[in-house]
């Protein structure tokens, strides 16, 4: 125990010694160590943190070991004389003690960047932390360490290091690193605190880059938090108050650095013609220029690239070679430059013949401030540099050539003034210095926000909105930069801190987002060659060239490149035309092909360049360039276009449909296409584009331009679904009509698809369960489990769909609903389906398992589907039962409907055998409802007595029932009316019920039907569908008797048999077929017919035919039996019959004789022996017969022309009052006596006949002297006659049920009526009135 607690207090005492030492040590030693320390010191074990505690007393150890040699390694300082800053040193060391942030402001060649750690050292900092001292260009990282090294005399140890991209030559011994100020914003993603660094020199920070602001920004954060570290700001003299003011007026410490007077030369580029010249030739002329002025000094050229350093390289050593000098060393200096090259521009001016040569050094604007070269007297400033900057019109950043601004020529000329009196040639005119800007725009305002946001969440240094910049960005410009980032999937849920893995790979990309987005697209697409010279191109400016007074030309040559299916593809076309030019030609053979073919040469260099930089970057980042193809096809096509749309998301456009001429409604010819592009924009192709004739249905655009309009320039047509596709979730998706689908079993939904406002997709059918999976199960539920809307052969679904059929046709029969309501059956279901079922497909895998535990557990209960009581099959049959036919019922509740109510199904076959009248006592269902209806139907006079109708229907209903009505085929107008005169003693005339204002579901609908059950014909009305289909009928009817029809018979031994009729059994009963015959004129057919009224009508004539040809006709020995007197006599009376001679009258009178012979001899025969009976029979007893039929017919005749003479009288007599009944005994006349009355009269009448003219000339005697009377009898007859007459009118048009034989009587009974009425002295054959003859019609009904 003593021993644990000595190796106790030995741990706690080891602890507090480390954490004392510790302290020593440097800021990223310090953190590193205590906080193992503070690990060590939770461990539980004494053992293991006792070991745990050595070891890390080693490391602090090794650190006290390194900060030891670090001391030791510090060297000595001190400062050259010549240098301006070193008589402000001990100004700048008092301040940098007494303050944690200095600015140093002084022109270049004043020795700050060298003398600046040099002491910063001498203070004692580099010890415990490294001086970080930041350059913006890897070439003066480089050579700036290399200096400092040299004037401390460390060259050769790690004490001065450096690091640029891809190279490093800083160790853990550093004091002093040079780096970018890239990589020190690298270095703030591991190192947050920048706990290495004690001391940081932000050099050069009037330059303004973006990495600057974000290292001045992120500084300013930081030093609260680092209260140890010390801060240098140097700048030119361009506004180092703004950087003090940005650290809290921080002090300024002013260095002078120009010491000898410079004369500035103003050489613009053009001739004496005023026509512009060469830059390079320009260049040339001022070198000569400078030389000209001595054999002394250096000359420093200003160039915007390495390939006008090249270019201007190549045609200084041609000069100096053709004019033979020989002392001019031609220097470039730029980034790419190897080491050793770089360091000749630093080196003194090699020794010649006659003295040491002069060196004339090309460099980019790295020599403007970043370096000093030494030896410089003389500057050529041509007045461009490469310049940064975002075009909003083609949303790229680009680096545009552009003129200086006054600050950075006075850059330039100050760089000759160092050594001796300088002299700086400016290749532009003084006029031009002063229109331009006196500073160069901070970077971060002349770049695309999106750029800045996306290198500020690489380097994690939170949102852009809050971060403390020199100069803040435009909240605007903030917003669209997001908006960009968001819009090219770099950005996480539009947090503009949070990058996607795309995100970061751009964020590696130090190019335009958009174009790197391009690039990153291509090479997962496999055309990044392709693209990278098309985003190339599109950064650069174009370099096909259009002189307004050679356009003709110009295009001409332009059209070698161009692609009919894309603007983007032209340059590609270009690229390789370019391409095997500078492979086949020398450089000034190229020049000049390019200024035959309207090719500007210098863009087609910056094209190259920039096409090389993103070679470069794509190679370091492991892309993978593919190899470029002999030919566009189209499926490289489209994927060169699916990368470049990436980058391209906001600048596309759908067709509008062209305008329309108001005259003709039709489009215009030739009319512009407009497109809708994003937010509302609205542009067209420009005139120019390879597409405009032909514009396709949606495009994307590199450019939109607004001139007289807003115009898309290089643009490619695009599919709608490439450009879904890669907006991913920026597509804006709106849902409308979710519905069910029972082909897709699912529900679905119209989906409308549109990026930025523009339709990609309209009146897409989508899965709705992916949009809202609880609606979607609802509709499931719905649709598919209780409306049966799906394809599916689960037991349980005929189950239940068999159990709803049964309830509905009870609510159809019932006419009321009786099935719980919906609700309650999705209740049911939803109650036992789980809720990740929400399509048929769901569905089916859930039952799959869910059947086999529990197959009835969707089984609808019976009993619970219906919510009141349940109809009787006795109120509500199935079929019924009328005339020996079995009819089908069925029911429909659809109010409205022609169907609604019961339909009546009638086979074709037996169509003629049903009676609608026995049909029309309804169910019993709805016999009381029916009552009420025909209650309320009666005229007010009447129902005044039968009100209210529904207790006066329940009275009928019981008085019928307790009289055992209907009866048989009872017809329920008559038993009706019989039944209110039971109970009320009211008499109901049978006509004042009204059946046709019976509402439609109470009056019964036909059907018919064929064979195999399919409906020819519904409708109310019986006899209507009788006349429509009497054809198919009789067809139906025939086939029962089939073979049984005959044409042409004249002998009944033809026949042999004649059936009655003929039966066969089908659905709704048995079909009866009446065979009969049927007179032709010549000859009899054997027909069938439906009714047997019908055929027997028919028989009769069929007979007669049949007899008159068996027997010979008696006619002409009758007519020539007759004298000469009783001819005239008949002549004279024969008109008023119809009958034009004696011999059509015999005829006739054979034919009616032939008649009653017939009905005497058991007529008609239906077999050979029985009509030969027949035959027999009437043969021998026609002559007499017929000469009987001819004298009661001349008797009435006789008759008839007595009436018509009385007729004749009274009508001639003055006044006119009596014509209305002269005129209704001319009616009787016509009826009686007229249209060859002999044939249609039956022989047994004719004495009748004659009997009611008597009567009819009786009553014309009285006429003169009681009209009155007259009249009102007549009205009488007239009333009856009408009756009769309209009812035979209908009967008659529904041959198979028209009683011919009935009606017949009727009418003779109307005649006995006049008789009993006019001349009852004449005597009638019975008792006859109005009310007999209205029974006798009712009967007929």
């Amino acid at each position: 125990m003593p021993a644990a607690t000595d190796r106790a207090d030995t741990g706690a005492d080891l602890g507090a010694d480390l954490g004392a030492r510790v302290a020593a040590l440097g800021p990223a030693d310090e953190h590193r160590l205590r906080r193992r320390i503070a690990g060590a010191e939770r461990i539980g074990d004494d053992a293991r943190r006792a070991s745990t505690l050595e070891k890390i007393a080693g490391d602090v150890a090794a650190a006290e070991d390194r900060l030891a040699r670090r001391r030791a390694a510090v060297p000595a300082v001190s400062y050259p004389a010549e240098l301006p800053i070193t008589e402000r040193v001990g100004e700048i060391r008092a301040a940098l003690e007494s303050h944690q942030v200095v600015v140093v402001a002084g022109e270049t060649g004043s020795g700050k960047t060298t003398q600046l750690p040099k002491i910063a050292l001498e203070l004692g900092r580099g010890v415990l932390g490294t001086i970080g001292h930041t350059q913006p260009r890897r070439i003066a990282a480089r050579t700036v360490a290399e200096r400092v090294a040299e004037e401390l005399g460390t060259t050769g140890t790690d004490t001065v290091g450096y690091q640029v991209r891809f190279t490093s030559r800083a160790g853990e011994d550093t004091l002093v690193k040079l780096m970018t100020d890239g990589i020190l914003l690298a270095e703030i993603q591991q190192d947050r605190l920048l706990r290495r660094y004690d001391t940081l020199i932000i050099d050069e920070a009037h330059e303004r880059s973006l990495n600057i602001d974000f290292l001045l920004g992120y500084l300013a954060q930081l030093l609260p938090r680092r209260p140890d570290l010390k801060v240098v700001i140097t700048s030119a003299t361009i506004d180092p108050e703004r950087f003090s003011r940005h650290f809290g007026d921080a002090p300024i410490i002013e260095v002078s650095g120009r010491t000898y007077p410079v004369e500035v030369r103003y050489r613009p580029l053009v001739d004496d013609e005023g026509e512009a010249r060469d830059q390079v030739d320009g260049i040339v002329d001022a070198v000569d220029e400078l030389r000209r002025e001595g054999p002394e000094g250096d000359v420093l050229v200003f160039l915007s690239g390495e390939r006008e350093i090249r270019d201007a390289a190549d045609a200084l050593r041609e000069h100096a070679e053709q004019a033979h000098v020989e002392d001019l060393d031609v220097l470039p200096l730029y980034a790419r430059l190897s080491a050793a090259e770089q360091h000749r521009v630093f080196e003194p001016a090699a020794a010649g013949a006659g003295g040491s040569r002069r060196r004339v050094v090309l460099a980019t604007n790295v020599a403007e401030t970043s370096l000093t070269v030494p030896g410089i007297r003389y500057v050529v400033d041509p007045g461009l540099a490469r310049i940064s900057r975002y075009s909003r019109r083609t949303k790229v950043q680009r680096l545009p050539i552009e003129p200086i601004s006054q600050a950075s020529a006075t850059q330039r000329a100050g760089r000759c003034g160092r050594v001796a009196d300088g002299i700086c040639i400016r290749l532009y005119t003084e006029d031009d210095l002063d229109a331009r800007p006196e500073f160069t725009d901070p970077e971060i305002q002349r770049t695309n926000l999106a750029s800045v946001i996306l290198q500020m969440a690489g380097a994690k240094l939170g949102p852009v909105e809050d971060f403390p910049f020199v100069d803040p960005p435009d909240r605007l410009a903030v917003r669209d930069g997001v908006r960009l980032l968001a819009e090219l999937g770099a950005i996480v849920d539009g947090d503009a801190t949070r990058l996607s893995d795309t995100g970061r790979a751009l964020a590696r990309l130090p190019v335009d987002p958009r174009i790197g987005r391009m690039v990153l697209e291509a090479d997962r697409l496999g055309c990044l060659h392709e693209v990278t010279v098309i985003a190339a191109g599109l950064s650069a400016q174009d370099p096909r060239e259009r002189p307004a007074d050679r356009t003709d030309e110009a295009d001409a040559a332009h059209a070698r490149f161009t692609d009919p299916r894309s603007d983007f593809l032209s340059w590609v076309h270009l690229w390789e035309h370019v391409r095997s030019g500078r492979r086949e030609l020398s450089s000034n053979q190229f020049r000049k092909r390019c200024q035959a073919e309207f090719l500007n040469f210098l863009r087609i260099r910056e094209w190259q360049d920039l096409a090389a930089q993103l070679r470069q970057l794509s190679d370091e980042l492991g892309l993978t360039r593919n190899e470029p193809s002999a030919e566009l096809t189209k499926e490289l096509g489209d994927r060169i276009h699916q990368a470049m749309l990436t980058g391209l998301l906001s600048q596309i456009g759908l067709a509008q449909e062209p305008p329309k001429d108001p005259r003709t409604g039709k489009p215009k010819r030739r009319a512009l296409v407009e497109y809708e592009g994003s937010r509302g924009a609205r542009f067209a192709i420009w005139p120019g584009s390879t597409l405009a004739k032909r514009p396709p249905t949606m495009v994307m655009a590199a450019e939109l331009v607004e001139t007289s309009r807003l115009w898309a320039r290089t643009v490619a047509g695009v599919d709608p679904a490439w450009v879904e596709r890669a907006a991913g979730d920026l597509v804006t998706r709106t849902h409308s009509e979710p519905r069910w689908s029972k082909r897709r079993g699912t529900a679905v939904a119209t989906e409308r698809v549109s990026l930025f406002g523009v339709p990609l997709a309209l009146d897409r059918t989508v899965d709705y369960h992916r949009i809202d999976r609880e609606v979607a199960r609802d509709l499931f539920i719905r649709h598919a489990l209780v409306l049966g809307e799906w394809n599916t052969r689960h037991a349980f679904v005929a189950r239940n769909r068999e159990r709803l059929e049964q309830v509905e046709e009870m609510e159809r029969r019932a006419r009321r609903e009786l099935a719980v309501d919906e609700e309650t059956i999705v209740a049911f279901y939803d109650a036992r389906v789980p809720e990740d079922v929400v399509s048929v497909r769901h569905f089916d895998r859930w039952w799959q398992k869910a059947e086999r535990r529990d197959p009835r557990l969707l089984d609808l209960d019976p009993a619970a589907l219906v919510a009141g009581e349940a109809p009787s099959a006795e109120q509500f049959p199935d079929t019924w039962t009328s005339g020996g036919l079995t009819l089908p019922l069925s029911y429909a509740f659809e109010p409205g409907a022609e169907t609604d109510g019961v339909t009546v199904d009638v086979p074709l076959a037996v169509l003629g055998q049903v009676r609608a009248e026995d049909l029309a006592w309804q169910v019993p269902g709805l016999r009381e409802e029916m009552l009420t209806a025909l209650v309320r139907s009666l005229p007010k006079n009447l129902r005044r007595s039968l009100v209210p109708a529904p207790d006066s229907a329940r009275a009928l209903l019981a008085r019928l029932a307790h009289d055992g009505r209907p009866r048989g085929e009872e017809p329920l107008l008559p038993a009706l009316s019989d039944a209110v005169r039971r109970l009320s003693g009211l008499d109901v005339p049978v006509d004042a019920w009204s059946v046709a204002s019976l509402p439609a579901h109470l009056r019964l609908t036909f059907r018919v039907t064929a064979d195999d059950g399919g409906a020819v014909a519904e409708g109310p009305d019986l006899g209507a569908l009788r006349r429509r289909h009497a054809a198919a009928t009789r067809a139906a009817v025939a086939a029962v008797a089939d073979g049984a029809e005959r044409r042409g018979v004249t002998s009944f031994a033809e026949i042999g048999e004649l059936p009655r009729t003929r039966e066969q059994r089908r659905s709704g009963g048995t079909v009866t077929a009446h065979l009969a015959l049927v007179d032709t004129g010549r000859a009899v057919d054997v027909r069938v017919f439906d009714s047997a009224l019908e055929a027997r009508d028919a028989m009769r004539g069929g007979t007669r035919r049949l007899l008159r040809l068996a027997a010979s006709s008696p006619a002409r020995s009758l007519v020539r039996s007759l004298d000469n007197r009783a001819v005239l006599r008949l002549r004279g009376a024969m008109t008023a019959g119809g009958y034009r001679d004696v011999d059509v009258l015999a005829e006739d009178c054979v034919d009616a004789a032939v008649d009653a012979l017939v009905a005497t001899g058991g007529g008609p025969a239906w077999d050979a022996d029985a009509f030969e009976r027949l035959r027999a029979h009437v043969a021998a007893r026609l002559p007499a017969a017929a000469a009987e039929v001819l004298s009661r017919a001349e008797t009435v005749l006789g008759e008839a022309g007595q009436v018509a003479l009385a007729i004749g009288e009274l009508a001639a007599r003055p006044g006119g009052t009596l014509g209305p009944a002269l005129d209704d005994v001319r009616e009787q006349l016509r009826v009686l006596v007229g249209d060859r009355f002999v044939a249609r009269t039956p022989v047994a009448r004719l004495p009748d006949v004659a009997r009611y003219l008597r009567a009819a000339r009786k009553r014309l005697e009285k006429l003169p002297t009681a009209p009155r009377r007259d009249a009102e009898e007549t009205e009488v007859v007239h009333r009856v006659d009408a009756a009769y007459r309209a009812q035979r009118v209908r009967s008659a048009g529904e041959p198979r049920t028209f009683d011919r034989d009935g009606y017949d009587a009727v009418g003779w009974m109307v005649q006995e009526l006049r008789v009993s009425l006019f001349a009852q002295e004449v005597g009638t054959a019975g008792p006859v009135s109005e009310q007999r003859i209205q029974k006798a019609l009712a009967k007929l009904t």
